[in-house]
């Protein structure tokens, strides 16, 4: 008889469980969903930080590759680069490690509307260029000069110690 009171009360068993079911996966859903909601809101703050960050870039930033030739006599790296117009002072020449870096800035001194303009094809602004040097150089006694609009940089080569070769034992 206990069947019969719990169906005329409209208690089934079954339906419970499916009840309760339905409603564990309704929360189960709604919790991934305020997560994944939640993880997407993080990474787009993440986002927004490095785009703030690298907003320099974006705004009126240029920067423009310093060309460059590199060659080696026994005892010397030697790069040379056409940099007309720049003065030596707006030169910046620095070296970590195995990286030379040359930096500077070529100004414009007039202004030339857009308009006026037939051909443009000269750079004007910010400009650098890094090398990895391929072998040890004295850092002390590198030099640098400007003639004529050409920029020779002399690395002298560090002495090389010998090569030796190891043998290996068997034991």
């Amino acid at each position: 008889m206990g069947k019969f009171f719990k169906k005329l009360a409209g208690i089934d068993d079954k339906k419970r469980e499916d009840k309760q079911e339905e409603i564990l996966k309704q929360e189960i859903t709604e919790e991934l969903t305020n997560d994944k909601e939640s993880e997407v809101e993080e990474i787009n703050d993440e986002l927004a930080e490095v785009d703030k960050d690298e907003e320099w870039l974006n705004e009126d930033y240029e920067e423009g590759q310093l060309s460059v030739d590199v060659y080696q006599t026994k005892d010397k790296l030697i790069v040379t680069s056409t940099i007309a117009g720049v003065k030596p002072e707006d030169i910046d020449i620095s070296l970590n490690n195995d990286m030379l870096t040359i930096r500077g800035k070529r100004e414009m001194h007039q202004e030339i509307s857009d308009d006026d303009y037939l051909y443009r094809e000269c750079y004007w602004g910010n400009f650098s260029r890094s090398i990895i040097l391929p072998v040890e150089v004295r850092a002390e006694k590198i030099e640098a000069s400007l003639e004529n609009g050409v920029l020779t940089v002399t690395l002298p080569k560090a002495k090389t110690s010998k090569q030796i070769s190891i043998k290996v034992k068997e034991k």
